[in-house]
């Protein structure tokens, strides 16, 4: 038996001298010097006990060593489960708890914090710092720069990555070896990269679209990364002319245009500009097009699928879709009530299937079958309809679901820490239209009678609570929330009374 994900996104580059990673002060790592450096990650890994199957839980700061962390989790049968590093310890928790976590990898500066959540839970905990310091990489001093590839099948889990919905816990969606590697090889195929190509990388790793679609389809490509610690304007500009792909979330490109040094010259030797994790505006399409030739390509994924739909490398980029399904991805719309497919044209729920979908939720058989038809179809969540041409497009959330800056953020999660706040009787979160982050969180807050809740105060908590890219951008206090003859609140009648709250402040925020 082999190790199908390790084979073929790393194993295959053993011994090539061939550049990997670009890093921002010009070093370069290369295909073998990244897997010795993950086959010393490995053996400090199973000497601390860990056995395949294991779940390795990591928030650490994007680094070589960290993304050599995930090579090491494959290589030696470890699932894998990324975390925001924005996470509170609160947060961080209830994901070492649920996924029973044997080992935590943290920054330093987080060690004190985690050390006695992770001492109760019966987990290690390790450290690792962006610039290679920690725990970690002192045990991998001294260790071998070859370790025996642990044997898995293509249906053993390789990651969890949790997602939440807007009720209740977050959710382990269970990624195998077989999700992953046909979703890479896929889009390898579909946006035609090869071992030539040098992908400008400055998202996150701890998420879908920086670890298991950029890094995975240039690993199986061959080819090399741009390997930056997050988005930066100035190392941006600096090194777009040494690229020929980009993969970015709409901000990206938002704060790219906002800058008169980027320009059509600085791309020329650019092939390719994907756009993904939150709605790209029509403007944004028709400004860069303008600007630089190139018509960016936009598709279509999620957390428990990795990539569903993509807009066509050859023929037309249809701004406001996210193009047809990927070769291998069943995709319909279905009616919400009966699950009935749809005519096309009309607006219903996502269902999609293939080789990239899930395994299920972890510990979570009900919601699974909730989820997950018996046969294989996948409930997104997400409304949308099939154009006449066939173009995928995506219209709405089916779970009230906001998209900020390309970061998941669930409403409930938030409306619960507003509710316990002194003076509120209630809450509701919506996500707003925001240009520069697609959409952002705006919290209204009803009072209890006679009081007059102190936001400043409540911000804090949130603030102590809550990862910064889920805090509301402005609390409001109204007189009630509006409420259809069932009781259940209209959040479509909030977010069209608040829809032009943050329509000018493009360049006045950052997240």
């Amino acid at each position: 038996m082999t190790n199908p994900l390790y084979d073929a996104l790393f194993g295959v580059h053993a011994g090539k001298a061939t550049p990997f990673l670009h890093l921002a002060d010009g070093q370069i790592v290369t295909h073998d010097g990244f897997l010795r450096l993950a086959a010393r990650i490995a053996h400090v890994l199973t000497k601390a006990g860990l056995q395949p199957g294991d779940r390795l839980a990591a928030q650490v700061a994007k680094s070589p060593d960290a993304l050599a962390l995930y090579a090491a989790c494959a290589q030696a049968g470890i699932v894998f489960l990324p975390l925001n590093t924005a996470y509170t310890v609160d947060e961080l928790t209830y994901f070492i708890e649920n996924s029973a976590a044997r080992t935590v990898i943290c920054d330093s500066a987080g060690a004190d914090e985690l050390r006695p959540v992770a001492d109760r839970l019966g987990a290690q905990l390790l450290t690792l710092n962006g610039d290679g310091t920690g725990s970690l990489m002192d045990g991998a001093k001294g260790q071998s720069e070859t370790y025996p590839t642990v044997a898995r099948a293509a249906d053993d889990l390789a990651a969890f990555l949790y997602t939440s919905g807007t009720t209740g816990r977050s959710k382990g969606a269970m990624l195998t070896q077989a999700n992953l590697l046909s979703n890479a090889r896929t889009l390898a195929e579909h946006w035609r990269f090869d071992a030539d190509d040098i992908l400008l990388h400055a998202l996150p790793i701890f998420h879908t679209h920086g670890l298991f679609v950029a890094t995975n389809v240039t690993l199986i490509a061959g080819g090399a990364m741009i390997f930056l610690p997050n988005f930066d304007i100035d190392l941006m500009i600096e090194k777009l002319p040494l690229a020929t792909v980009m993969m970015g979330v709409p901000t990206f490109y938002t704060r790219l245009l906002d800058d008169d040094r980027f320009t059509g010259n600085l791309v020329r030797d650019m092939r390719l500009f994907i756009s993904g994790s939150a709605p790209l505006l029509a403007e944004t399409h028709i400004q860069f097009e303008a600007r630089t030739g190139h018509r960016i390509l936009e598709r279509y994924g999620m957390t428990e699928t990795n990539m569903n739909t993509s807009n066509p490398y050859d023929g037309e980029r249809r701004a406001g879709t996210v193009g047809f399904p990927l070769p291998g991805v069943d995709l319909k719309v279905c009616d919400p009530k009966t699950g009935a497919e749809l005519p096309q044209g009309e607006v219903g729920v996502i269902e999609v299937r293939g080789p990239n979908v899930f395994k299920g939720y972890w510990q979570m058989p009900e919601k699974t079958a909730e989820e997950l038809r018996p046969n294989g179809f996948f409930i997104t969540g997400d409304l949308g309809q099939i154009d006449g041409d066939g173009y995928v497009h995506i219209v709405g959330r089916d779970k009230d679901l906001i998209i900020s800056g390309g970061y998941n953020i669930y409403p409930k999660e938030i409306e619960l820490v507003l509710d316990a706040q002194p003076g509120v009787l209630e809450s509701a979160v919506i996500g707003v239209p925001h240009a520069d982050f697609g959409e952002t969180v705006l919290g209204l807050l009803v009072p209890e009678p006679g009081a007059t809740p102190d936001t400043d105060a409540i911000a804090d908590a949130v603030r102590d609570t809550l990862a910064r890219f889920k805090h509301p951008r402005k609390l409001l206090v109204i007189d009630e929330l509006p409420r259809n003859t069932m009781g259940k609140v209209q959040k479509n009648a909030l977010r069209n009374r608040y829809c032009d709250l943050f329509s000018d402040n493009r360049s006045s925020v950052t997240q």
